[in-house]
């Protein structure tokens, strides 16, 4: 394989550091990026030292040795720059959430699906977590039969004095449940091997931070397959005390076992991140998922090769998205008339 050349643009989210880590540990080179702000650029320029600033995105657009643009620009903007990368040739990998509107949704379908190229995205919470990948091998081996009922909880530190001004913005960071809770829709879709899912419910509201009204710091999302039920909780209120960024949860309900993913940190003491406990008809177990393979990266990078979609079926990249701006519409109707 032909080594796969990729330029990051838009540095506006931290996760753009996961994302190039990613690719990079699957084999891809960083060959340049652009970002008009400087003291990001300086950031980024600081760790990936062989990287050179590119003045212009239509530089990195037109260069036809670059096969891959990843971005974790402002949310609202990153919808624009996918359409303008696939339409230049070039497949993408984007932080969540993808789009901020369904109207941005639809046209980033469209052009997908004229052009042939891929877009995805890293739903970090998923094939960034060891013990949810543990957990997809487990389901998919039938450890606790068909699963009936999912909770995925994604609490989060605001960190509110090192935020920037867009993220306060609903129009331009599109609502809690665009944004956080298209990592627990993805991973909904993924455990269910479901193609849709109908929003039963769903709200948001803004319980600490009153002198932000634009920000949601709550969100909760009650979805359906018909066959098995969803319930998702997610927020901006992990207290300082807390060792980690989120006390990230999944519970995965089937007909013959159980599954409880703690992804980031163990509150009954044990040391580290990525703790899985499975309970079934032999008992309980738990299961130190640290040392899991991660095989999005190299699974995307072979799926560029060979136009495939293993890494994540381009339907499913779309759909989570389309539930996650869903229900945001469906509790802001809600928070309205209320």
């Amino acid at each position: 394989m032909t080594e796969l050349r990729f330029a990051a643009v838009g540095l506006n989210h931290n996760h753009i550091y996961g994302q190039v880590n990613c690719l990079v540990r699957a084999g891809a080179r960083l060959v340049g990026f652009h970002e008009p702000d400087d003291a990001l650029a300086a950031e980024f320029a600081g760790i990936y030292k062989d990287a050179p600033r590119i003045a212009t995105l239509d530089e990195i657009l037109e260069n036809g040795s670059i096969g891959l643009i990843t971005s974790a620009a402002v949310s609202a903007d990153r919808a624009e720059l996918a359409i303008r990368a696939m339409q230049h040739g070039k497949d993408v990998l984007t932080d969540k959430p993808g789009m901020t509107s369904l109207e941005q949704l639809a046209k980033v379908r469209r052009v997908q699906a004229e052009t042939g190229r891929i877009y995805s995205i890293l739903y970090s919470e998923h094939f960034e977590s060891p013990a949810t990948v543990r957990a997809g091998e487990l389901v998919a081996a039938g450890a606790i039969g068909d699963v009936v009922h999912l909770v995925g909880l994604g609490p989060h530190r605001l960190r509110r004095d090192t935020r920037p001004d867009w993220f306060f913005r609903r129009s331009h960071y599109g609502g809690i449940l665009t944004d956080i809770a298209s990592h627990q829709c993805e991973q909904f879709l993924f455990f269910t091997g479901a193609d849709d899912a109908a929003i039963l419910s769903a709200n948001v509201d803004n319980r600490s931070v009153p002198d932000k009204p634009e920000l949601q710091d709550s969100g909760n999302i009650h979805l359906s397959t018909g066959a098995a039920t969803g319930m998702i909780h997610v927020n901006w209120l992990t207290p300082d005390g807390m060792p980690t960024w989120g006390d990230g949860r999944l519970f995965i309900v089937g007909t013959t076992g159980t599954i409880e993913v703690r992804k980031t940190v163990d509150l009954a003491g044990r040391e580290g991140a990525n703790h899985l406990f499975l309970a079934d008809r032999n008992g309980v177990e738990h299961i130190d998922c640290s040392a899991v393979d991660l095989p999005f990266g190299r699974q995307l990078l072979n799926d560029i090769r060979d136009r495939t979609e293993t890494a994540m079926p381009q339907q499913r990249c779309f759909k989570a998205m389309e539930l996650a701006l869903r229900a945001q519409a469906i509790a802001e109707q809600n928070r309205e008339t209320n």
